[in-house]
């Protein structure tokens, strides 16, 4: 098994309303992003499962909703391991635009 890609993004929103927020935001994701599909999405208190497919290969990993971060925590199928550092960049920069305070 490969190791996970983890990713912590700070907030200043407070837990319940970076998940709501989260909770929006990953079925957004999806439909903006042609290659991307959620397969799984689940909550089970301040973590959300998850198991997404891009270019035919499945990820599977969590995010865990602190009152001043949010943790990424996913694991890459071996074929999209080499686009680690692009899809961290991209985790990064779409969980920043959904945490920045409006």
């Amino acid at each position: 098994m490969s190791k996970p890609l983890v990713i912590s993004i700070p907030h200043s929103l407070g837990r319940e309303e970076a998940m709501r927020r989260l909770k929006v935001g990953l079925s957004k994701a999806a439909t903006s992003t042609p290659v991307l599909s959620v397969d799984e999405e689940r909550w089970e208190n301040n973590r959300m499962i998850f198991r997404v497919r891009a270019m035919g290969q499945a990820a599977a990993g969590h995010v865990d909703v602190a009152d001043d971060h949010v943790q990424v925590e996913v694991v890459l199928p071996w074929l999209l391991q080499r686009f680690a550092e692009v899809a961290q960049a991209a985790i990064q920069n779409r969980g920043k635009l959904l945490l920045t305070k409006k």
